[in-house]
């Protein structure tokens, strides 16, 4: 979205604000992972309970992302974004308080999920228009990498925080969620004062059809490549460590943050990388390399299931999340590209919505090893990665020669 009228002349600390609630909501987003095995053991939850709590993230998440992008792009992002922060918040208050309760566990889940969806969606547009110009500084590569960052930053440090403090801490059901708690009061301050970029002349109806969601490039080429963004840390810490069962290892809780954490770190050391891919502008070089990785990390991973050694959990975190970086700077530059200029926060939210339906990796294949092993299963789906980076190099050669 084109900014009309900021409210300051340009400076290139303005996104850092919008930045810091999208690494802090990546932070809530993710600090539930190491959690898992606390509740397994405490509450004595079985995996469907778990299961539906992951469940019900997404039941919050999918409505907060389709909502808040479209009314940030009519109302302005800094009202949506704060608001969902302060739900970022609630919800690990919520979690502390009802930390021997199920309901409220849920609750929290879900007050999550609707914090996340609204901050990615409308967080991820008030970045990108604080960067560039008349606002900022940056370029529009440069603005969708900060996104990127931003987020996989949060979502590296959040399973670090808890993963440690579930481990050793005294109170692992609540001790957990404070340095959650902590950094969303100092983000709330900072992005409260951050400037709005949506001018008060530009603000309309709120319009939930979103344009450039039918354009061929985001049909033909975002689409198919965006599920695989978070499948590729879905099944690395959400499958593989229970294929080789680190849950009975003794520090499986500091194990898991471990894996969490390497694969958004090293979602975040590659983006660099992936912005000089992206230099050719329309190449989406960045995405087509991020499949081929991630078609490497599923054979390493089936290599792993096959050994099945805890060690190999390490270097599958790491490739895994190399894709997940190179995949999502791809797609978010994409979506800058093809974004209609009051649309941004829109496509944006459709974007990441896509990209959600990788969560759901892990329980299909969950599913099919009653009937196939799993490395023969991770086999097949490195397969499918590469068919589809074969099928978006393809249409992106064809768009580029029609244009």
């Amino acid at each position: 979205m084109e900014v009309n009228s900021p409210e300051q002349s340009a400076d290139p600390r303005a996104w850092l604000a919008p930045a810091a609630v999208l690494a802090g909501t990546g932070w809530g987003a993710n600090q539930f992972a190491p959690m898992l095995l606390v509740y397994r053991h405490h509450l004595g939850l079985g995996t469907g309970t778990l299961e539906a709590l992951f469940g019900v993230y997404a039941l919050g998440l999918i409505p907060g992302l389709l909502l808040a992008g479209p009314i940030s792009d009519a109302r302005g992002r800094r009202r949506v974004v704060v608001t969902a922060a302060v739900i970022g918040l609630l919800s690990s208050i919520v979690m502390v308080a009802g930390a021997h309760s199920v309901p409220l566990v849920f609750l929290g889940r879900l007050l999550a999920g609707v914090s996340s969806g609204a901050v990615f969606a409308a967080g991820t547009a008030w970045v990108r228009e604080t960067s560039v110009p008349p606002v900022g500084c940056a370029s529009r590569d440069d603005a969708a990498r900060r996104a990127a960052i931003a987020m996989t930053g949060g979502f590296a440090l959040g399973p670090l925080g808890s993963g440690v403090l579930a481990q050793w801490a005294p109170d692992p059901m609540r001790l957990p969620y404070l340095p959650h708690i902590i950094v969303m009061v100092f983000v709330l301050v900072a992005v409260a004062r951050a400037p709005e970029t949506v001018a008060p002349a530009a603000r309309r109806a709120v319009r939930l059809s979103v344009p450039g969601v039918r354009e061929p490039r985001f049909l033909r080429v975002v689409t198919p490549m965006a599920p695989w963004v978070f499948a590729a840390p879905a099944i690395s810490f959400a499958l593989l460590p229970s294929i080789v069962g680190a849950g009975h290892a003794s520090d499986a809780i500091a194990l898991a943050a471990l894996v969490t954490m390497l694969t958004a770190l090293a979602g975040v050391l590659i983006q660099p990388y992936a912005r000089r891919l992206e230099l050719q502008s329309g190449s989406n070089r960045a995405g087509i390399a991020g499949l081929l990785v991630l078609a490497g990390a599923l054979v390493l991973a089936a290599a792993t299931a096959q050994a099945q050694e805890t060690w190999l959990l390490l270097p599958c975190a790491i490739v895994f999340g190399s894709a997940l970086g190179l995949c999502l700077v791809a797609g978010l530059i994409e979506v800058q590209r093809i974004a209609h200029h009051d649309a941004l926060g829109g496509l944006t939210a459709v974007f990441y919505a896509l990209t959600y339906i990788g969560f759901a990796a892990p329980y299909l294949l969950a599913l099919a090893a009653d009937a196939v092993r799993y490395p023969i299963l991770l086999l097949a789906t490195a397969a499918l990665a590469l068919a589809t980076a074969a099928l978006v190099t393809r249409t992106t050669a064809r768009l580029a020669s029609v244009t």
